[in-house]
C-alpha cells in the first residue's frame, strides 16, 4: 500500500516504515505529525484518487531529526560585463518515518481546523477600507470642465496646472485674482502675464466670443 502526499509544499509516493526527506518542518523531533493532503491511495489493484485531496484519508509520521542538506553551488555570470557571483546553498530539511496510511475516517489535523477563519477576517478588511475612495472619484467626476486654452495666454499645462488647483471652468477663473492665478502656475515654465484672463474668462462664461475673439486680436500672449 503506497500514497502521494503533498508536504511542505512538495508531492511524496510513500509506504509505511519509508524514511523521506521533507522540507523543514516546525514540529520538534521525536513527535509525530499527520499530513491530510492525500492526493493518491493504492491498495493492490485498488486505487482512490483525489479531487484534488481524498477526504478523510491521512498519512501519519514521525519526526527523525532537522538536518542541512547537501551544499549547491550557484553560480552567475553575465559576458562582457565582468559580472560573476558565486553563492553556496544548503537545504534545510527534515526527516521522517511514515508511521500509518489511512484511507478514510481520519479527523482534520488542528492546523487545517483553524486555517479557514483566518482567511475570512483578512478578506473582510480590505473591502471597507477600497469603498471609501471610489465615493470620493465620484464627487471628482461630476463638475464638467470648459477649455481655458480659448483663454488667450494659456497653454496645455497651465490649463492643467489651473485645473489641479480646483480652477476648470470659465466661470471660476473669471472669479479668481490674476495675482493669485500667478501663484498658482509659478511652477510653470515661461513668462506669462495674467492680467486679462480673467476678464477673458468672463466674456467666455457669458458666451460672448465675437467680442473675445475680437479683444484676443488685439493681444500677444495675453498681454495687451
Amino acid at each position: 500500500m503506497y500514497a502521494i502526499v503533498e508536504i511542505a509544499g512538495h508531492q511524496f509516493k510513500v509506504e509505511k516504515d519509508q524514511k523521506v526527506f521533507v522540507n523543514r518542518l516546525a514540529t520538534e523531533e521525536g513527535k509525530a505529525v499527520s499530513f491530510d493532503n492525500v492526493l493518491l491511495i493504492a491498495d493492490g489493484s485498488n486505487i482512490t484518487v483525489g479531487a484534488p485531496a481524498i477526504g478523510g484519508a491521512q498519512v501519519s509520521a514521525k519526526v527523525l531529526k532537522h538536518l542541512q542538506g547537501d551544499k549547491v553551488i550557484v553560480f552567475k555570470k553575465k559576458r562582457r560585463k565582468g559580472y560573476r557571483k558565486k553563492n553556496g546553498h544548503r537545504q534545510a530539511l527534515t526527516e521522517i518515518v511514515i508511521e500509518s496510511i489511512v484511507a478514510s475516517g481520519a479527523k482534520p489535523t488542528a492546523k487545517a481546523e483553524k486555517a479557514a477563519p483566518k482567511k475570512e477576517t483578512k478578506k473582510a478588511e480590505p473591502k471597507a477600507e477600497k469603498a471609501a475612495p471610489k465615493k470620493a472619484a465620484a464627487k471628482k467626476a461630476t463638475g464638467k470642465a470648459d477649455d481655458l486654452k480659448k483663454v488667450e495666454g494659456i497653454g496645455p499645462k497651465i490649463a492643467e496646472t489651473l485645473a489641479e488647483a480646483g480652477i476648470a471652468t470659465f466661470a471660476e477663473l473669471a472669479k479668481t485674482d490674476a495675482a493669485k492665478i500667478s501663484e498658482i502656475i509659478a511652477g510653470v515654465r515661461g513668462n506669462h502675464v495674467t492680467d486679462t484672463w480673467p476678464a477673458q474668462a468672463k466674456l467666455a462664461a457669458e458666451g460672448k466670443w465675437d467680442e473675445l475673439k475680437k479683444w484676443q486680436d488685439e493681444l500677444d500672449g495675453g498681454k495687451a
